[in-house]
């Protein structure tokens, strides 16, 4: 948005000068704008530090002179990374006469990736990495191994604290870093050990033969895991299906280069009905997709049209779309080039044109080779591709029927939907309630201005287990397509969602959360958007009610019930405070559920989110898929973390 002024020849002429051009000396600039370096100085942020150092050392892998890191973090916060690389340079840099070391840690975009020297492909995407690490550390000391010394620096946000000292001798190379992230930068600084291991689990995938420790080091949580993929990305596809059943024991793996770029695909088709395509350009996630992606799925579409017309299995004017062939297809796409260009907000999304050329060319050339050579393999993934045709056009007979009936019938929302009166969809709300009697409390107890109530009754689809025509015109789930009137699967479209908070309210029990699941999971596999927009809540309903006198609270946890039962009594121990359980949102009557779960002043609402797609269509598969086996092992591992159900 500008403003524009209107200029008068009256106003007071004022010169825009030098004087007001604000110049942040060396690192002031990212204390004072942290977002603009890290993203934020929320938790992504604080664990983005931590990759900016293990890219570094990755790129010093790529260009072939390290195959060992270590990640730890250790008590206070601390995290220290070690390679065997070849060691910061420590001579004198011409431009400023000062060592390369300190350079590289108190200059933004300062670092062998600029000018094409240094490094060819390079992860760290801007250059900074080292020195916005400084910045925004409390402390950071770095120790380099080369030339037989092993050298060492000190800094405290930013600022030198320890001029480049030896410090002693070594027999090897490598580079060792370790900092404690600033709590004036960010809001918590607390590693959580799952999100780094994730990442580092990703970086050994993705760069084969690289030995990668990950551990935590902190009193009372000890733990580590060496990873070291040989296979590379081919490993990564087989992680990804670890709970699905292959439909074919070999993972396709493709690869090809033009100049300086690097393309490599590893796919493998599975009997479930979801895709999964990882991608990413110089080891960075790109999880909005891009050329890439596109390149491949041009290519896979292509190539299996092409084959089934070959092998006699598409007749005439027959052709499978580029969803029926993605249909239980799990994928990852790595790819390296030297001037990465990342589009949108997030940086999420690559946009170099030459790379999609790269992909389809290798994608095009390797899998018409692999079918011909395996037409076992072949037949079975265009025979999926065939099933899911069938079934795209016999759920499109059904969405059909269900807009013929919604047309016939005048009734485009479902009578038990009691709606609100607000037509903006940024202001309203839908709560989707289990239970008639939890319905009609919500109903009476709810602001009909903007909050809208649907109850469902009965159990609900395990769509985990159905394909999509089996979805249309499901009677549990058709009141919630038609309620919300976005849409479905790849037909969904957003400007039609009819509210922008999507409340699961459910007991807070077993069957609660069997249905809170059931009903995410359905989001999560045809109404995608709905979750990465953050548009779906899950209501907080209260656990006891507390009363003394007149005075009435409630707790959700044991502990706050305790607390709550504490401060209710004061200074009178023995003073009489009425605990009662809230069996479920039933019980409540309107006043009771619209204080404790509804009013926007006094409810708790858990935004669902999703950080890592592959770790939650992992979860999805495994407690709700066809395997039961991989289900209990899970169950059997985590019974510990579940000990405050109601049976």
């Amino acid at each position: 948005m500008s403003e524009h002024m209107e200029h008068s020849p009256t106003a007071v002429e004022h010169e825009y000068g030098a004087s007001e051009i604000q110049v942040l000396e060396g690192l002031e600039a990212v204390r004072k704008r942290p977002g603009m370096y890290i993203g934020s100085t929320s938790s992504s942020g604080l664990h983005h530090l931590v990759y900016e150092i293990v890219d570094n050392a990755i790129d010093e892998a790529l260009a072939g002179y390290c195959d060992t890191i270590t990640v730890e973090i250790l008590d206070g916060d601390v995290i220290r990374v070690t390679d065997n690389g070849r060691g910061i340079p420590v001579d004198i840099q011409p431009q400023t006469g000062r060592p390369a070391l300190e350079v590289v840690y108190t200059v933004l975009h300062a670092g062998g990736k600029f000018g094409g020297g240094g490094y060819k492909v390079s992860g760290g995407l801007h250059g900074v990495g080292a020195s916005v690490v400084n910045a925004l550390s409390q402390w950071l000391e770095v120790r380099v191994h080369k030339n037989g010394n092993i050298y060492e620096m000190k800094f405290s946000r930013g600022n030198i604290t320890q001029e480049m000292t030896i410090i002693g001798t070594t027999d090897h190379t490598g580079t060792e870093v370790v900092f404690k992230p600033d709590p004036e930068m960010f809001e918590d600084t607390v590693y959580d050990y799952e999100i780094l291991h994730k990442r580092m689990r990703e970086q050994a995938f993705l760069n084969a033969g690289i030995h990668i420790l990950m551990a935590d080091r902190r009193s009372g949580q000890e733990q580590e895991e060496s990873m070291c993929y040989q296979g590379g990305i081919r490993e990564f596809v087989t992680f990804i299906n670890k709970n699905k059943t292959a439909l074919h024991e070999e993972v396709i793996y493709m690869s090809g280069t033009k100049d300086d770029s690097m393309a490599e695909i590893a796919l493998q088709y599975n009997d479930s009905y979801n895709e999964i395509i990882v991608s990413f350009a110089n080891n960075v996630h790109t999880p909005e997709g891009g050329m890439h992606e596109e390149g491949f799925k041009r290519a896979l579409t292509n190539v299996l049209n092409a084959y089934g017309k070959k092998a006699g299995l598409l007749k005439g004017d027959d052709k499978v779309s580029g969803e029926d062939c993605r249909e239980g297809l799990t994928c990852v796409i790595s790819v390296k080039l030297t001037e990465a260009q990342f589009e949108g907000q997030t940086k999420a999304k690559l946009g170099n044109s030459e790379i999609r050329t790269l992909v389809n060319a290798v994608v095009s050339d390797k899998l018409e080779q692999f079918l011909e050579e395996n037409p076992v393999v072949g037949r079975t993934i265009l025979e999926k591709a065939m099933m899911a045709n069938r079934a795209r056009e016999a759920a499109r007979r059904a969405r059909e029927n269900i807009r013929r009936k919604n047309a016939l019938e005048g009734a485009t929302l479902p009578g038990k939907l009691a709606d609100c009166y607000e037509r903006d969809p940024a202001l309203t709300e839908i709560y989707i309630v289990e239970g008639d009697s939890a319905g009609g409390s919500a109903k009476q107890g709810r602001d009909s201005r903007f909050q809208a109530i649907l109850p469902l009754w009965g159990k609900m689809l395990n769509v985990e287990k159905a394909r999509a025509d089996k979805v249309y015109g499901n009677d549990k789930l058709t009141p919630v397509i038609t309620a919300l009137g976005a849409g479905l699967g790849d037909e969904f479209d957003e400007e039609k969602l009819r509210y922008h908070k999507v409340v699961i309210m459910a007991d807070a029990d077993v069957d609660g959360a069997h249905i809170r699941t059931l009903l995410l999971t359905f989001f999560f596999r045809f109404m995608r958007p709905l979750i990465d927009r953050g548009y779906v809540y899950a209501a907080v309903p209260p656990l006891y009610k507390l009363t003394r006198g007149k005075v009435t609270r409630v707790a959700f946890t044991d502990q706050e019930r305790d607390k709550i039962s504490a401060e209710m009594r004061g200074d009178n121990p023995n003073a009489k405070v009425d605990i009662s359980r809230f069996k479920g949102l039933g019980e409540m009557d309107p006043h009771e559920l619209w204080e404790t779960t509804m009013n926007p002043e006094t409810r708790t609402l858990k935004r669902i989110t999703l950080e890592d797609a592959v770790r939650a269509d992992e979860i999805f598969t495994l407690l709700m898929g066809e395997k039961v086996e991989p289900r209990r092992e899970y169950i059997e591992r985590n019974a510990d973390k579940a000990m405050n159900l109601d049976y």
